[in-house]
């Protein structure tokens, strides 16, 4: 019988425990979906100040102390939930993670982020040797766990213990990199030799995600979409050409949906329970979102979800110029999320002038992003780009027609239903235009308008399976392409 893959999860949120975006989800919903399949994994993350607010009860394990081959040591403890589905431990640093957020404030990004993931990078390390965890796979995410490779091939090539570890490192949004001046390199005991065009420096910055793309075994992405798109100049964020010469170790593989988790049928947040065969029911769950957030809107006209990071990524701003057109044209709109300041001012402004067609709520409410979901007729995403996305996929299984612009994983999961009315699953745009985005959700609003299409649309759409076992079989294909390299060129396996 052949042993299982071995894997430590590294990421800097993952759900229920901290969140502020899909990394989360991701990181939540993966490591289940391989642990279903038989691989023995671990998953880790730092122990920040929400953990505790949101009422998960800790054990602690143990303390333990950075390895001096890393650079100056230093000791944290180390905590365990003992409720997850899988392992789950978390480092706790209260001088680094004890905070209100994960990142930073609607202000800006905190100040010592470097030396928070930096530490944190060190931290997974040390925690793998203390557990005596000897895995496969060292599985990070994002710039946050980037130098996870580094260290593990520059400071701890002379351990035993490390020895034929392999890393797989994923970019979930290629605009978030990690940088930093330089002189953080010193502080993180990163040698300054390290600081040229071919390792770490970015157009004179310590560039975090460099690492992760450099140094790792292979690279993922998280859509076949994406991994094509960030090859090109308008999408890679000035490492396409980086990228382009890792090319045969760089691999897409589209997110999936954790159908215990989003599910009308048994979503515990919701007013009423439904499934593609009872789909009358849906009615229900809107009137509650409209009663639950004061709305006095009628339930029988079209009523838009969104819910995003307010930034112009997420074509936030190609929303707000059609707010008006939107209410004017007897739409609603419900909007979560938080992000820059200057947007969520400005959805708060708009509010006033729209109190009972628009619904702004600038935070994070796991409970309330259900209720959309299940409220709404619709749901927005005009991204400028969007490596993956769930909501469109969760959307599709409340019933609840996407509107997307055709980039990265939006485009790989959303069929117009204009152009093939037998395949297609929601509406999509081409040009991140206010004028192109509205002319979508006009199309939406004429297929609304006739209920028998729509509650065909809706029924079809609520049976389609984007479950992560789908995607994390991918992943162990990649993994074992991983493990059984060595040197050769991953794309021959």
């Amino acid at each position: 019988m052949t042993a299982p893959i071995k894997i430590f999860y590294a990421s800097s949120e993952v759900a229920p425990f901290a969140k502020t975006g899909g990394l989360a989800d991701v990181a939540g919903a993966l490591p289940k979906a391989l642990k279903r399949l038989g691989c023995d994994i671990r998953v880790i993350l730092p122990y920040y100040r929400c953990i505790n607010k949101n009422g998960f009860k800790l054990n602690k394990i143990t303390t333990i102390t950075t390895n001096q081959s890393m650079g100056h040591a230093s000791a944290f403890d180390l905590y365990e939930y003992p409720e997850a589905d899988v392992p789950t431990y978390f480092v706790e640093k209260s001088v680094y993670f004890d905070r209100d957020e994960l990142y930073g404030t609607a202000e800006g990004d905190y100040q010592d982020n470097a030396y928070r993931f930096g530490f944190f990078s060190k931290a997974v390390l040390a925690v793998i040797k203390a557990l005596e965890f000897k895995c496969d796979i060292i599985h990070s995410n994002d710039w946050q766990t980037a130098l996870i490779p580094f260290y593990l091939k520059y400071k701890l090539g002379n351990d035993i213990f490390y020895n034929g570890v392999k890393t797989l490192y994923t970019i979930h949004n290629l605009a978030y990199q990690g940088q930093f001046t330089k002189d953080v390199m010193h502080d993180l005991d990163i040698p300054k030799r390290f600081f040229n065009l071919h390792d770490l420096e970015f157009y004179g910055k310590a560039n975090f995600m460099k690492s992760g793309i450099i140094y790792s075994d292979a690279v993922s992405t998280v859509s076949k979409g994406y991994a094509k798109e960030i090859l090109t100049e308008e999408f890679g964020c000035g490492l396409e050409g980086l990228l382009k010469t890792k090319e045969n170790k760089l691999f897409g593989i589209t997110n999936g949906v954790d159908y215990s988790e989003w599910n009308p049928k048994i979503d515990p947040y919701i007013k009423e329970r439904y499934d593609a065969d009872s789909i009358e029911k849906k009615i229900n769950c809107k009137k509650d979102l409209l009663s639950h957030l004061k709305m006095d809107f009628h339930h029988d006209r079209p009523l838009l979800g969104v819910i995003t990071r307010l930034a112009k990524q997420k074509g936030i701003d190609l929303l707000a110029d059609i707010v008006k057109k939107l209410v004017e044209s007897n739409a609603g709109i419900v909007l979560l999320g938080k992000g820059d300041e200057f947007y969520q001012n400005l959805f708060i402004k708009l509010k006033e002038h729209y109190p009972d067609r628009l619904s702004v709520n600038i935070k994070f409410d796991n409970e309330l992003a259900h209720k959309i979901e299940a409220g709404c007729d619709m749901f927005l995403m005009p991204s400028r780009y969007e490596p993956c996305g769930l909501n469109q996929m969760y959307s599709l299984r409340y019933g609840t027609i996407p509107i997307v612009r055709a980039t990265g994983g939006l485009d790989d999961v959303i069929i117009d239903f204009g152009e093939d009315r037998e395949s297609g699953n929601g509406f999509k745009f081409e040009a991140a235009t206010s004028e192109a985005f509205y002319e979508a959700v006009e199309r939406a609003f004429k297929v609304f308008l006739d209920k028998e299409s729509w509650e065909e649309l809706v029924k079809k759409v609520m049976q389609l399976d984007f479950s992560w076992d789908h995607s994390a079989k991918d992943y162990i294909a990649l993994y074992e392409k991983i493990i059984n390299s060595r040197r050769h060129n991953l794309r021959n396996i």
